[in-house]
């Protein structure tokens, strides 16, 4: 890789591929320190030095579940002080966040990472689907329908209500 591409990668996207390699490497971790992905940017290399940048991406502007300040991007989610996974397409993020960035752009990272968005994309949807299969209230979710299957819908909530003044 030539220096004039390393020097094009933004903080953010070298954050993500640190991350994603990590998650790929190790998959039965759930998630990292802080300082665990510091470390992976650095072993990367895809900027150095090491940026000052890198560790307040990795603390508060790539972080998903934080009030932006001022980067919105949804690239990290807090699963608790001091940890960080990858975001996924399935949790709750920041409000303000909404819109933010999630992966690099296929063009913005050197093409050693690309095949990281197709293994972001499966690693996101399997944990998505794990998820639902486990969830109490996504499990129950159309177990009530044969409630009213006799009836509209309208007429068994009246029926339900009646005597309730």
């Amino acid at each position: 890789m030539g220096t004039s591409i390393l020097q094009q990668v933004k903080v953010a996207d070298e954050v993500w591929i640190a991350a994603a390699l990590l998650h790929r490497e190790y998959p039965a971790v759930t998630d990292f320190s802080i300082e665990e992905i510091v470390e992976r940017v650095r072993q990367e290399g895809l900027h150095k030095p090491l940026r000052p940048g890198v560790y307040v991406h990795i603390v508060q502007h790539c972080v998903a579940n934080r009030p932006p300040n001022p980067g919105r991007y949804r690239i990290l989610y807090e699963t608790s002080e001091g940890r960080r996974r990858l975001y996924r397409e399935s949790d709750a993020y920041h409000p303000e966040r909404e819109g933010g960035k999630i992966t690099p752009d296929a063009g913005d990272i050197p093409a050693g990472y690309r095949e990281l968005l197709g293994w972001y994309r499966d690693w996101s949807a399997e944990a998505t689907r794990r998820q639902s299969e486990s969830d109490p209230l996504l499990i129950s979710r159309g177990s009530g329908k044969k409630l009213w299957a006799d009836e509209p819908v309208d007429d068994y909530v009246r029926r339900l209500r009646e005597g309730w003044e």
